[in-house]
């Protein structure tokens, strides 16, 4: 039962995030990427500092326990020297007092020189940290700048997909019926375009009226002159008397 309701819970939290994701602004999703990216930039230089912090405080402890080993080394050069002198002079009382205070400087070199040791060590290690962390906050500062130079470039592709979509939307308009009372302009191209032919066709129809009228009305002149004609010829011949056959009178031309 656990099982299935893990299940469900992430689809249902797929499905939110997908419907999130296409609702957002891709404007402000960069913007909060930059944001997120400095504010681990701005970490990471913390944590580096610490670390340089670190190896500062472990070079100090060190320097300090070079001064104090070689104080050590001076002071008990010192009592050895004044326990010789005091042997020379035969108060073995201060020689053995002097000898005594040399052994417990020895005492103390032996545990300075072992701090010593382990420090070096620690400022070692310290140090080999730090340049990892400097190296990691200079990768890290050059890949902030990559992404703060490729904003620019990609809020200016955003602002022309944003411009394709409406030029998109706008040709998709032309062609799509916008209202049941408003025609489209197809519809309204395609109703001229009847309209142009319909005229143009009654054009030719009346042009080919007028150039049959014409037509027979010079045939009909045609016809009256070559009976003219052949009048004129029966007159010369001298067969005026012989029936000519009569002349048509050209119908007029029907409307």
């Amino acid at each position: 039962m656990f099982k299935v309701f893990k299940k469900w819970w992430k689809y249902l939290t797929a499905k939110f995030s997908k419907k999130f994701d296409d609702k957002a602004d891709p404007a402000v999703q960069l913007e909060q990427a930059l944001r997120e990216s400095q504010d681990q930039h701005r970490r990471l230089k913390e944590q580096a500092a610490n670390v340089i912090a670190n190896q500062k405080q472990s070079e100090m402890r060190l320097n300090a326990k070079m001064a104090e080993l070689e104080k050590l080394n001076a002071n008990a050069r010192q009592a050895l020297i004044m326990a010789a002198d005091a042997a020379k002079a035969g108060d073995t009382a201060k020689s053995n007092q002097y000898n005594s205070a040399a052994e417990t400087i020895a005492n103390q070199l032996i545990q300075v020189e072992k701090d010593v040791e382990g420090l070096k060590a620690m400022v070692l290690d310290a140090t080999q940290a730090a340049d990892q962390a400097k190296a990691a906050v200079e990768q890290n500062g050059r890949l902030l700048q990559q992404k703060l130079a490729e904003k620019q470039k990609l809020l200016s592709q955003l602002e022309q997909a944003k411009m394709q979509e409406q030029m998109n939307s706008a040709m998709a308009q032309l062609q799509e019926t916008v209202g049941d009372d408003v025609p489209t302009m197809n519809e309204v191209q395609q109703k001229i375009e009847a309209r142009y032919a319909k005229a143009k066709a009654a054009s030719e129809l009346q042009d080919a009226s007028v150039e049959s009228s014409i037509l027979e009305i010079e045939q009909a002149t045609a016809n009256v002159e070559a009976q003219s004609r052949l009048s004129e010829l029966r007159a010369e011949l001298g067969l005026d008397g012989a029936a000519a056959p009569a002349v048509e009178q050209p119908k007029p031309a029907e409307g």
